[in-house]
């Protein structure tokens, strides 16, 4: 039997904040949507500079992971979005502590900006390993 497709949402990560889902499986991929620095149990963007910022980024993308019953060893695929890429290298070290060997392939791209004031968003594709998912 064929998955069309499965709606991913934990309380661990912040809520949607548009008419999106925090991530969709669909058949062998996992597709999360970009996280940006809230604070899941406050839903406030947490303050601070680029690497506190990287890092409840990424602890959002750790939550909706692990509530797909994968890891950051499965994700195949980032795309990392900055207001200033002067940030790169500061963002890039907290991202060097989630990702450590069998790097995923990335994108980082600066954009003008980003949803209530952040100064970075990680989207994440995952793949499927059998016996892995829900």
């Amino acid at each position: 039997m064929s998955m069309q497709k499965l709606v991913i949402s934990t309380t661990n990560a912040p809520k949607a904040v548009g008419p999106y889902s925090q991530a969709v499986l669909s058949e062998s991929l996992l597709f999360l949507s970009g996280q940006i620095p809230l604070d899941p149990g406050t839903g406030q963007m947490v303050q601070g500079d680029i690497r506190m910022q990287t890092r409840r980024v990424l602890e959002n993308v750790s939550a909706v992971l692990e509530a797909s019953s994968s890891s950051f060893s499965q994700v195949v695929k980032t795309t990392v979005f900055l207001t200033d890429m002067g940030d790169f290298s500061e963002m890039n070290s907290v991202y060097a502590e989630y990702f450590q060997k069998d790097f995923p392939a990335r994108s980082t791209v600066q954009v003008a900006a980003l949803p209530l004031g952040a100064r970075v968003e990680i989207e994440v594709i995952a793949r499927k390993t059998e016996g892995q998912w829900l």
